[in-house]
């Protein structure tokens, strides 16, 4: 390759411009300052998107980490962002670019355009245009995937996607089945193969399974009633063996996709019976309340979290309801299919994942948000609180976090005091 290009990267400068030319009104109220200067938002958004057409053109670069840095540069500027007239008037020159740098890059090059095509797809939603974007990548994705020489970050990065935009792209029934297949042929190497197993050790290709699985059971949620029946029939005796794994992100994945399946399942059928609950059920229970001192405390913390939620999933069919608020709107997360969704675009998306949710199309019509809230100025300004008001409420917060903080270090505290 050639010398690297010094790479100016997408900063969190550009990211907090909120001058998207067709939906300048959706920014988040908190973003506007009480009495900042004007911006000229046309001079602005040229300036953003002569940036965008030089990461474009470094995505050809001879030098890996140059290629590398743009592809990354351009994913924080997706996800960021609603850019969908500039990215439709180029679509074919970044499919072209990411086609080439999954084929011809190395693992973290191969990873940063797994990534970016999620994202292009994302943008551009259930279009005809992400259509054609799957059908030139699709291929491309299930090979690697496939691919037992690749790097297992790779194909791990691949499966995401292949998963993701599938998802979002897929009207053609036959092409939705043939990607569960090919992912499903993934995860199902982390079964164990003898059943008198008492546990799965976790391989360099957890990491592999995990996604693989993660992303099949996101293509569950949009099957057929029919299908979803095998589906059920076919996994769920086998997806316990998985909650044994020594991986906590193994048995934590496995136990939201059996919470997600029974709920499935008893949607397709109310009486829905499955005949080793009460051996499935002491599983997560023990899962809940582990106490074992060989793992780590953050781990044990989230997976007791987790499966507390799955145990009352399988036993007493409920959720804890989630509230995510984002802007004005607030949005109710209440079943385990729309956690997982929820989850998946999240994992993409990062900190993106608020504006999206106001902002992008696509997202608002899978959570069924209806069109994008349109705010005028005056509405803004009475949602925003000035910045004395700010300043007055972050002191006395700052003397409560003090005082507080305080009392749990004197060892002489009273601890009736806090109960």
């Amino acid at each position: 390759g050639g010398q690297p290009r010094n790479v100016q990267p997408f900063s969190d400068e550009d990211a907090s411009i909120e001058t998207m030319s067709h939906c300048s009104g959706f920014s988040d109220p908190a973003s506007f300052t009480e009495d900042g200067p004007e911006v000229d938002e046309e001079a602005t958004q040229e300036d953003l998107e002569y940036k965008l057409k030089g990461f474009i053109d470094l995505t050809l670069d001879k030098s890996a980490k140059t290629r590398q840095a743009a592809l990354e540069s351009l994913k924080s500027a997706f996800s960021s962002k609603i850019l969908y007239e500039f990215i439709m008037e180029r679509r074919m020159t970044l499919t072209d670019s990411i086609e080439r740098c999954i084929k011809k890059g190395k693992s973290e090059e191969q990873c940063a355009a797994a990534g970016l095509a999620c994202l292009l797809c994302v943008q551009m939603g259930s279009g005809i245009e992400s259509e054609e974007i799957f059908k030139t990548l699709g291929p491309i994705l299930k090979k690697i995937v496939c691919d037992g020489t690749a790097s297992v970050q790779a194909r791990q990065a691949c499966a995401t996607c292949l998963g993701i935009c599938c998802f979002i792209v897929t009207d053609d029934i036959t092409e939705l089945y043939s990607t569960m297949e090919c992912l499903e042929n993934i995860f199902t190497k982390a079964y164990p193969r003898d059943r008198d197993t008492n546990g799965v050790s976790s391989t360099p290709s957890t990491v592999l399974h995990i996604s693989a699985l993660l992303a099949w059971t996101l293509l569950l949620t949009i099957c057929p009633m029919n299908e979803v029946k095998k589906k059920i029939e076919m996994h769920l005796h086998k997806l316990p063996s998985m909650l044994s794994c020594d991986d906590v992100n193994m048995r934590i994945a496995a136990g939201e996709t059996l919470a997600l399946l029974f709920e499935l399942a008893r949607e397709t059928d109310a009486d829905f019976f499955y005949e080793d609950m009460e051996l499935l059920t002491e599983k997560l229970r023990a899962l809940a309340t582990d106490g074992n001192k060989h793992r780590a405390k953050v781990d044990k913390r989230k997976q007791r979290s987790v499966f507390r939620d799955v145990l009352r999933a399988v036993e007493e069919r409920d959720f804890p309801t989630e509230t995510v608020k984002f802007g004005p709107e607030r949005m109710y997360i209440d079943c385990w299919v729309k956690k997982q969704t929820y989850d998946t675009f999240k994992e993409i998306l990062g900190s993106g994942m608020q504006y999206h949710l106001q902002s992008n199309d696509f997202l608002r019509n899978v959570f069924e948000l209806g069109p994008p809230v349109m705010l005028d100025a005056a509405a803004l300004k009475t949602m925003k609180i000035s910045r004395f008001e700010r300043h007055l409420y972050n002191s006395a917060a700052f003397k409560a976090r003090t005082k507080a903080r305080s009392k749990c270090r004197d060892k002489r505290a009273d601890v009736g005091e806090f109960f």
